[in-house]
C-alpha cells in the first residue's frame, strides 16, 4: 500500500478527475456532501470552506495504491475500511470527503478528496504529512498482510526519461556494488567501471567529508537524492558493516580450522598411543607362558642330550 499526497485550492478539478467516467470510477464512500451530482458535491465542499476563508489550499487529495498481487482481496468494502483507517491515523476526521475507486490502471487504487476545513471550521494540519503517511502505510500493510512493493524496485525503467533514467541507473549500481564492497577504494573502482564518477563534499577547509555527489552522463545527483540510503554517512556505515562481517567470517573460519586441527591432532595421538600399546601387548610374553615354554625347551634339550 502506497499513498501519494496532493493539495490544491479548487475542488472542481479534483472532483471531476476522481469521478471521471472514463476511468470506470465507482464512488464507494462519502461523508458530509450531497452525492446526487458532481456539481452538488463540489458545491458542498465549497460551502464548508467559508467557515475559514483565510486558508488558501483547502483541497486534500490522496491516492492509495495497492499491489496487483492483492487484487482478489480488495473488495470495495475492504478498500473503504482501509481508507477510513488511514484517514483516521492521519488526523483527517470530522470533515467532508469522498472516496472514488478507479479501474483505469493495472493496480487497484482509490482517490480520496477531503476538505482541509473541518466541520468546526478548523484547519486539518498537514505538518509532516508525508512522513506520517509512509509510516501509516507500512503499519496497515503489515496489519492486513498486504504485499508491499518498494518504490524503486518496481520502476519500469524503459519508461523513464532523463535525468530520471540516469538517476535510476546510479541507484541500481550503488545497490549492487555497496553490497559487495568492504571499503571506499573498492567501491570507487567498481562504480568507475559503471561510468559513475564520485565527488566528495568537505566541511569548510577540513578533510572531514560531509556529503557525496554521483555523476554520470553529464548529470549530478547528491547521494540522498538518488536514495535516502545513499548519503555519505549511510554508505560509509554500510561499508564498515560489510568489512566487519567479513572479518567475523574469517575469524570464524580460522577458529574452525584450529578446532579441526586440534581434534585431528588428538585423534592422531590416540591412534599412535593405541598402536604402541597394541604392539607392546603382542611383543611381551606373559610370565606364565614364558615359564611354560622355557620348561618345554629344557625338556627337549635333555631329551636330545640323552
Amino acid at each position: 500500500m502506497i499513498a501519494k499526497i496532493m493539495k490544491g485550492s479548487g475542488f472542481k478539478g479534483v472532483i471531476n478527475y476522481i469521478l471521471d467516467p472514463k476511468k470506470g470510477t465507482e464512488l464507494i464512500d462519502s461523508s458530509g456532501v450531497r452525492t446526487d451530482s458532481i456539481k452538488h458535491i463540489v458545491q458542498s465542499f465549497i460551502d464548508q470552506t467559508e467557515l475559514n476563508p483565510r486558508v488558501g489550499k483547502v483541497v486534500g487529495h490522496i491516492s492509495l495504491s495497492f499491489s496487483v498481487q492483492d487484487s482478489s482481496r480488495l473488495s470495495n468494502e475492504f478498500m473503504v475500511q482501509t481508507a477510513r483507517e488511514y484517514m483516521e491515523k492521519m488526523g483527517i476526521k470530522d470533515t467532508q470527503y469522498i472516496i472514488g475507486r478507479h479501474f483505469d490502471k493495472e493496480h487497484p487504487h482509490v482517490h480520496i478528496a477531503f476538505n482541509r476545513i473541518d466541520n468546526n471550521g478548523k484547519t486539518i494540519s498537514d505538518c509532516n504529512d508525508r512522513f506520517k503517511s509512509e509510516k501509516i502505510c507500512k503499519e496497515l500493510t503489515a496489519k492486513y498482510g498486504l504485499y508491499f512493493a518498494g518504490g524503486k524496485e518496481k520502476v519500469k525503467e524503459h519508461r523513464l526519461k532523463e535525468p530520471d533514467k540516469t538517476k535510476y541507473e546510479i541507484y541500481q549500481a550503488l545497490k549492487t556494488e555497496i553490497a559487495r564492497c568492504r571499503d571506499w577504494k573498492a567501491l570507487l573502482v567498481h562504480l568507475e567501471r559503471e561510468g559513475i564518477d564520485v565527488l566528495f563534499k568537505y566541511k569548510g577547509n577540513s578533510q572531514e567529508v560531509q556529503g557525496i555527489i554521483f555523476e554520470k552522463n553529464g548529470y549530478h545527483f547528491n547521494g540522498s537524492k538518488v536514495d535516502r540510503n545513499f548519503s555519505y554517512s549511510k554508505i560509509d556505515f554500510a561499508l564498515y558493516q560489510n568489512n566487519r562481517e567479513h572479518e567475523q567470517q574469517m575469524q570464524g573460519t580460522l577458529n574452525l580450522i584450529s578446532n579441526v586441527a586440534s581434534v585431528t591432532s588428538g585423534l592422531a595421538n590416540d591412534l599412535i598411543e593405541g598402536g604402541l600399546g597394541l604392539f607392546q601387548t603382542h611383543g611381551t610374553v606373559p610370565a606364565e607362558v614364558y615359564n611354560t615354554l622355557d620348561k618345554k625347551k629344557k625338556k627337549k634339550k635333555r631329551k636330545i642330550h640323552l
